[in-house]
């Protein structure tokens, strides 16, 4: 893993790579950004939206390891860590250190990513007017999603306790230029961390197109809403969001599972299948992505450093189609060691952040909640996605058997398991949904930086 070590301070990440984007101004390297000289035209603002989605996309953020991360610190009963890398070996072993250097970067970039929308936020009067619109969407979408994903893993989930009295993340929806004393941001509440989400991602719902090339959409927006709003329990709704997504008929199941994770004859990139709502973009000219690298084996760009227990791949039909999409690695004997999916063995494949497939099961879920079946039953919905793998469909539907379709579709792909559990109180491997374990640490340098953090309970 090659890295450069950047020294940032968090929600005060100086934006410097809004000069790199403006092309025609020669910036001498310093310390703090003057918009009135790095923003002045609409292209500049454009610049500074695609360094958003860029930072964004690193593989510290949605470019991989958040979401691994997260399924490291809940899945000991279906994965194993077999690397070299202490600081992850002590997410599976639910005891992190506060000074983690892949928590802190996950901290570190999603900032920068927040600031660099909240930069583009502040000079949309400099953007074309018939572009204004889109660009706060797509900034909006960013800053929204990137806080929901920050407050769930930093802060106590919605219904562990007074979400108004438990601390989420620092919330700053104004470009940091320079650091100064207000720039010594609080942690906000949780509820104020869902709330600022939940503002964001309504507004780039409203404002942004059905259809936005490979960049976030209305309807990315009202998907990432309908995982929030499932979240907090409410499944008033998420069945609105979801059903809005699937009815909006820009989107379609693939035609087979292994479709939406497609590995061509040699590593390359791939563009959105059909069923992605909305995924970071990998190139060969970016690298690799964050679940390639310790998912897939060596022969397929990565570090094979994640195995799947043998009895969960056992818990699948005989016909699922998605449980015959592992490769086993054997022992002497003939006898299965382990497995590893082959979801992530195109070194340059999508990260699928949301797709439609989630959005079956989230409607069927709030149906089944509320006693409704709002655009489909919840039995149909299930069975959707059950038909696409190939397996008998149900002649009724339960939670449980929601739940083992969303771990059996979704696996690997992004804290479901952990997120599920908390939401439904249900244990984690032995600990409570409510355990401090269950949450990252603040990095032990935004500690140091800003007198005003405080940090989480057992750190």
């Amino acid at each position: 893993m090659k890295r450069t070590k950047y020294i940032y301070i968090s929600a005060f990440a100086l934006a410097v790579s809004l000069s790199a984007c403006n092309k025609v101004l020669d910036i001498k390297p310093k310390e703090t950004i003057d918009q009135s000289t790095a923003i002045v035209t609409s292209d500049d603002v454009q610049s500074t939206l695609v360094g958003a989605y860029n930072r964004t996309a690193v593989v510290d953020v949605l470019g991989g390891r958040m979401q691994m991360e997260q399924d490291l610190l809940a899945t000991q009963n279906i994965l194993d860590f077999n690397g070299t890398y202490l600081e992850l070996a002590q997410m599976t072993g639910q005891n992190i250190a506060n000074n983690n250097i892949f928590v802190e970067y996950t901290w570190q970039y999603s900032y920068q990513a927040i600031n660099l929308a909240n930069n583009v936020i502040a000079n949309l009067a400099k953007a074309d007017a018939d572009q204004r619109d889109r660009m706060e969407g797509e900034a909006k979408f960013i800053r929204g999603t990137l806080y929901f994903e920050l407050t769930r893993e930093f802060g106590r989930a919605w219904n562990d306790g007074d979400p108004n009295v438990n601390l989420g993340v620092p919330i700053v929806t104004t470009p940091t230029t320079t650091v100064t004393s207000a720039s010594y941001v609080s942690r906000a509440t949780v509820k104020q961390c869902y709330d600022q989400a939940i503002s964001d991602l309504k507004t780039a719902e409203s404002k942004l197109p059905e259809t936005n090339s490979f960049y976030a959409g209305k309807y990315a927006a009202s998907a990432i809403l309908a995982r929030l709003y499932l979240q907090q329990g409410d499944y008033a709704n998420a069945l609105t969001e979801a059903n809005t997504v699937i009815t909006s008929a820009q989107y379609s199941l693939t035609a087979k599972y292994s479709d939406e994770f497609p590995i061509p004859g040699k590593p390359t990139h791939v563009d959105n299948t059909t069923e992605d709502i909305f995924a970071m973009q990998v190139t060969e000219q970016q690298g690799t992505n964050g679940l390639n690298e310790f998912y897939a084996s060596t022969g397929n760009g990565g570090r094979g450093d994640l195995r799947v227990h043998t009895d969960f791949v056992a818990g699948f039909a005989a016909t699922d189609t998605r449980g015959q999409f592992f490769t086993a690695r054997t022992n002497d004997d003939g006898s299965v060691a382990f497995y590893r999916t082959k979801k992530f063995d195109n070194t340059y494949g999508n990260v699928h952040v949301v797709r439609l497939a989630e959005m079956y099961l989230i409607r069927a879920e709030a149906n089944l909640a509320k006693g409704s079946a709002t655009g489909a039953s919840p039995l149909s919905d299930v069975n959707k996605i059950r038909a696409r793998a190939g397996i008998t469909p149900l002649t009724t539907v339960t939670l449980a058997a929601i739940l083992t379709e969303r771990i059996h579709e979704l696996c690997f792909e992004g804290g479901f398991a952990l997120h599920d559990a908390k939401r439904l109180k249900q244990p984690v491997n032995g600990l409570l949904y409510s355990s401090p374990k269950l949450i990252f640490p603040i990095p032990q340098q935004e500690l140091l930086a800003n007198k005003n953090l405080v940090q989480n309970q057992g750190y």
